[in-house]
């Protein structure tokens, strides 16, 4: 059993898919969690280390837990690790994708990359940490219904669609989130051969 430290049901869903049937996957609701982890540090390593430990030293079981950013080029690599409370502490995503736009207002250089890192944190593993980036542009308009957060202003390098047009398994495909879960799994997978 692997708990991913998250009530983000985007976040699972995707996440879950990636998984498939290879492992039993809970997210934070199924142990009865619903307080919001904390997310104090600076960088992106640091927030999923502390949300993944701390359900890790409640719970006995193991357990990860990613963070991501949006890192822009012209905003110096801003919204980063503060994506979801870009545009305040209400995490909305909306806001924050207004608020993003209208800092590139004027702007010419739209390059921008989606970094997650995801820790994992169990008695068997230590602690290991994966990452995954996928490289984009920062479009005018939001254009799509899937996905979630920046997605709908993110066109990934070599398509003209936005991660919010993609399905799921076209985001899966290339996204940095899938990126980074394969790379766990990968790791999981070997630990369980040597057993």
């Amino acid at each position: 059993m692997l708990c991913f430290a998250t009530n983000n049901r985007h976040k699972l869903f995707e996440v879950g898919h990636l998984l498939g049937k290879k492992f039993k996957l809970v997210s934070l609701q199924d142990l009865n969690h619903h307080e919001e982890l904390a997310e104090d540090f600076l960088t992106l390593e640091e927030n999923a280390r502390q949300k993944a430990e701390f359900i890790f030293r409640k719970y006995k079981i193991p357990c990860f837990a990613d963070d991501t950013g949006l890192e822009v080029a012209a905003l110096n690599g801003k919204p980063g690790v503060l994506s979801a409370r870009y545009a305040g502490p209400q995490k909305n995503s909306d806001d924050n994708i207004s608020l993003l736009l209208e800092n590139l207002k004027g702007q010419s250089l739209r390059s921008a990359q989606f970094r997650t890192v995801i820790v994992l944190v169990g008695e068997d593993y230590g602690v290991q940490s994966f990452e995954g980036k996928v490289e984009g542009t920062i479009i005018d308009q939001p254009r799509g219904t899937k996905g979630f957060g920046y997605d709908p202003v993110f066109v990934p390098t070599g398509y003209n669609i936005t991660l919010a047009e993609m399905t799921v398994e076209e985001k899966n495909s290339i996204s940095h989130r899938a990126i980074a879960v394969h790379k766990l799994v990968r790791f999981l997978l070997e630990q369980t051969t040597r057993v």
